[in-house]
């Protein structure tokens, strides 16, 4: 490969890696203000603190799969620089559904500890995006 198309290779990788962090980020924005959320609901939120509650916890799992398709192109641009990357995230809907309906304190916990395991993995995700971003920019450096 020429170091013109490994340049280009390198600054793919970097745009699709920059976006991907800015889907993480607004994924970790969105999990943080469900969990907020979420506790107000376990200290006794109503009925308008559940829907909201759940509002936020959609906007999440909107978000996150914003983030798996940009983490996505992330892993292809960064196998065309041969740095693999292997990224999950998941977020049970089945929680969110058992919450609404089975209002409790059993099913707001469950969905407080989806909603803190889907943010770590969130904060697990960034770190190692930031973390290959700067290998990608060493990379460019010599170029």
């Amino acid at each position: 490969m020429s170091d013109e198309m490994m340049r280009q290779e390198v600054r793919e990788a970097i745009g699709a890696g920059a976006r991907a962090l800015t889907s993480l980020k607004m994924a970790r924005e969105k999990l943080e203000s469900a969990k907020t959320w979420g506790i107000v609901d376990l200290l006794g939120g109503a009925f308008f603190t559940d829907m909201v509650k759940h509002t936020k916890m959609k906007e999440a799992v909107t978000c996150m799969e914003v983030a798996k398709t940009e983490l996505l192109r992330f892993q292809k641009e960064l196998g065309d620089v041969q740095v693999p990357i292997e990224l999950r995230m998941e977020v049970d809907r089945f929680l969110s559904f058992a919450d609404f309906f089975f209002d409790g304190i059993v099913a707001d916990y469950l969905v407080q500890k989806k909603i803190r395991e889907a943010r770590e993995q969130v904060e697990d995700a960034i770190y190692h995006v930031e973390n290959l971003m700067e290998d990608l920019k060493q990379i460019r450096e010599p170029f």
